[in-house]
C-alpha cells in the first residue's frame, strides 16, 4: 500500500471512532436500553443493522448477581461463528459483560431473527491476532478504541450450540 493509502485508511478509523466514541459516551445510557427494547419486541427487524455494521444482542448472567443482563454488540459472523469485540468504547476498563462470560460462558444470542443458545469462548493471543485482522477490517473504530486505552481488546468468538 502507499503511504498516501495508509493516511487515508487511518484518517477514516480515527473519523469513525470520535463519532461512535462520542454517541457511546454521551448518548448511549439512554438509547442502547431503547435499541434492546426495539430489537426484541420487532424480532431484530429494528436494531440488527447499524451505520458501524450489524449488531446482536448477548445476553450472559450476572457473575455476581445472577441477573441475566443483555447487550446489543456489533459483530461479525465468519464460519459460522460470531465475534465480537469487547472494546467498551475504549475505556481503561473491560465490560462487565466480558467478566459474565468469562464466569458463565453459556449465552444467548439473537442475531436478526435468529434466536440461539452459544458457549462464548475469549480469545487468546495467538487466535485474537488471526481474527483482529478481518475485524478491524469489518470496523475500523475498533482499531480506534485501542489507541485510547492501555488494554489490549479482547475478542469473544460465539459458537451457536446445535
Amino acid at each position: 500500500m502507499t503511504r498516501r493509502l495508509l493516511i487515508k485508511i487511518e484518517q477514516k478509523q480515527k473519523a469513525i471512532g470520535t463519532v461512535t466514541v462520542a454517541f457511546d459516551r454521551f448518548l448511549g445510557r439512554i438509547s442502547y436500553p431503547i435499541h434492546n427494547r426495539l430489537y426484541r419486541l420487532t424480532g431484530g427487524r429494528v436494531g440488527h443493522r447499524s451505520p458501524a455494521g450489524p449488531m446482536l444482542l448477548l445476553t450472559s448472567t450476572g457473575r455476581r448477581t445472577g441477573v441475566a443482563r443483555t447487550h446489543g454488540l456489533l459483530y461479525l459472523e465468519r464460519e459460522g461463528h460470531y465475534y465480537v469485540v469487547a472494546s467498551n468504547g475504549g475505556r481503561s476498563s473491560n465490560p462487565n459483560w466480558l467478566y459474565n462470560v468469562r464466569h458463565e460462558p453459556n449465552v444467548k444470542v439473537q442475531a436478526g431473527s435468529r434466536r440461539f443458545d452459544a458457549a462464548a469462548h475469549v480469545l487468546d493471543t495467538d487466535e485474537r491476532s488471526i481474527v483482529w485482522p478481518a475485524l478491524t477490517a469489518f470496523y475500523p473504530g475498533w482499531a480506534h478504541y485501542e489507541t485510547l486505552t492501555v488494554r489490549i481488546l479482547q475478542v469473544v468468538r460465539l459458537d451457536p450450540k446445535i
